[in-house]
């Protein structure tokens, strides 16, 4: 059985986590609000639709925060990946050419359905016409 992880023993935040401390409980808040929202009438993968935008936009902020601004530390940026604050697989997708633009990894993974939503949009126009972004 793994090890129970106490906060006591989880390392501090970096220099820098106080400053952007809020716009994630921000985040963490939308999150529990769609947790705790009840499923939309129709198909049941609809339901999860506001918590994977919530990921979305969180990770996204931490990516544009690190690679856009560089308003943010290496230590913090990998201190935030580690402790879970940013989908580490979503973003190292958007570093990859044509996927700057993935909303989630489920767009590109084949094995749950027969079909998948793997579009590769270099414009932005591409996927806000679709409703996407």
């Amino acid at each position: 059985m793994p090890a129970i992880r106490h906060s006591s023993k989880r390392k501090p935040p970096p220099e820098g986590f106080s400053d952007i401390e809020n716009d994630l409980l921000i985040f963490a808040n939308k999150m529990k609000d769609a947790q705790n929202k009840p499923p939309p009438p129709g198909p049941k993968h609809q339901a999860q639709w506001e918590i994977f935008q919530v990921a979305h936009q969180r990770s996204r902020y931490i990516y544009d925060l690190y690679y856009e601004k560089e308003a943010i530390s290496k230590q913090l940026y990998d201190w935030l990946l580690k402790n879970g604050y940013a989908d580490a697989m979503l973003i190292a997708k958007w570093k990859k050419q044509g996927y700057e633009k993935l909303c989630c990894l489920r767009c590109v993974q084949t094995k749950e359905t027969n079909f998948n939503k793997y579009y590769r949009v270099t414009d932005t126009q591409g996927l806000t016409a679709f409703g996407v972004l």
